[in-house]
């Protein structure tokens, strides 16, 4: 009777160590979490089956090859109401791209100041700057966005009472006029040259930081080389007749013509979302400084560095590697938020397809699964970008 007891005791062993072993522990929980998702990915989509065939509703992305049949109000892109959903889904993308490109770039530029601002030795500055973060920070950004369009954008002045910059540029109730470019055929020549002269200004760049971190000064030559470049540039330009002119906004009756034109709606969202992040990202700025050790700014100051140059080449380098982290995190909210352009208008992606073409077409499910995909694949490639330079300079601090 004794082996079979050693026997089993044997096999109770095995298996409390199996169940105490941490790799089993963990494969077992990654298995079962597997298996719950799918199971629940399938009762869903069986479900949404099921529904759909009760509802003797359609599913399927046939409808992306058919007429629009509907206008939108401004697109970067050639669009008329003849053409198909899918065009109408790669307006709304680009109209969507631009907004979130240019509120990324802004916002970073007055939030990298806002930040500075906050820490300076001028009580007035700093206390304006902290308030300024205090106030847009804490109001919703869903109401700074409608305030900027009804209470600001709204009330300007009419085409004909425009104010203008210059004769050149006018904002009105309507939106923002101004020049836009109109190239000739022959600017493909200056377009093409232009391509090895921004690499040799790249490759210039990069050999006289090479050179300035082992001497402490810029190539001799560099200037010169670059003045070259410029005017060889230049001389491709005006020899193939000056290929580039401008085309100026006209009043003609009641409205402008010609030009370029953004709508009140994107001056507005633009303006709301790039004053709200801005404060976010001033923070994260300040903060970002403030991690520097303070001798680095005491050695700069002793040696004689002028503030200017010590903020732009010492303390924001290393305080990048701290800042760029919670950067990442709020352009890819930037992105998401482009959406609320909705309430008031503007025609980005989910104002042209999720409502529009899905009041029209009825196909609410495909057309939910194609925003969300959008902006899962944009979220997901700028992250992706971004933290490969995030670990590039993150490297570099060893």
């Amino acid at each position: 009777m004794a082996a079979p007891q050693n026997e089993l005791n044997a096999s109770t062993r095995k298996l409390k160590n199996l169940i105490y072993d941490s790799s089993v522990r963990s494969w077992f929980i990654q298995i079962f979490v597997v298996v719950v998702t799918v199971g629940i990915a399938y009762y869903l989509i069986s479900n949404i089956a099921t529904n759909l065939r009760q509802m003797e509703l359609p599913f399927g992305f046939s409808f992306i090859g058919s007429t629009a049949g509907f206008d939108v109000s401004w697109s970067l892109i050639p669009y008329d109401p003849s053409m198909s959903y899918g065009r109408v889904y790669l307006v709304g993308i680009v109209n969507t791209l631009v907004l979130s490109v240019l509120i990324i770039i802004f916002s970073t530029l007055l939030g990298v100041v806002v930040g500075v601002l906050r820490l300076s030795k001028n009580t007035m500055v700093a206390q304006f700057a902290r308030w300024y973060v205090e106030v847009f920070r804490n109001i919703p950004l869903l109401v700074q966005i409608v305030f900027w369009f009804i209470v600001v954008f709204s009330t300007l002045p009419g085409p004909r009472q425009s104010y203008a910059l210059l004769e050149l540029f006018f904002l009105n109730n309507r939106g923002f006029y101004f020049p836009s470019p109109a190239f000739r055929p022959e600017f493909i020549w200056t377009a093409i040259a232009a391509i090895p002269a921004i690499l040799s200004i790249f490759l210039l760049q990069r050999k006289s930081n090479t050179y300035r971190k082992k001497t402490g000064k810029r190539l001799p030559y560099y200037h010169a080389l670059l003045g070259i470049i410029v005017i060889v540039m230049m001389g491709i330009f005006i020899v193939s007749g000056s290929p580039l002119s401008w085309v100026i906004p006209t009043l003609q009756g009641f409205n402008y013509k010609d030009g370029g034109f953004v709508p009140t709606a994107l001056v507005a969202a633009f303006t709301a979302m790039t004053i709200y992040r801005s404060a976010s990202i001033g923070e994260t700025v300040r903060a970002g400084i403030q991690a520097i050790d303070k001798g680095q700014l005491e050695a700069a100051t002793a040696i004689g560095f002028p503030p200017l140059k010590t903020l732009r080449l010492i303390i924001i380098p290393q305080a990048a590697r701290a800042i760029l982290p919670p950067l990442i995190n709020l352009w890819l909210t930037i992105v998401k938020e482009s959406s609320l352009a909705v309430a008031i208008g503007f025609p980005e992606l989910v104002s042209v397809f999720m409502q529009t073409s899905l009041n029209q077409t009825g196909r609410a499910i495909e057309i939910v699964i194609m925003v969300m995909g959008f902006y899962m694949c944009a979220s997901l490639t700028i992250s992706f970008f971004l933290n490969q330079y995030n670990k590039r300079i993150q490297m570099q601090e060893g």
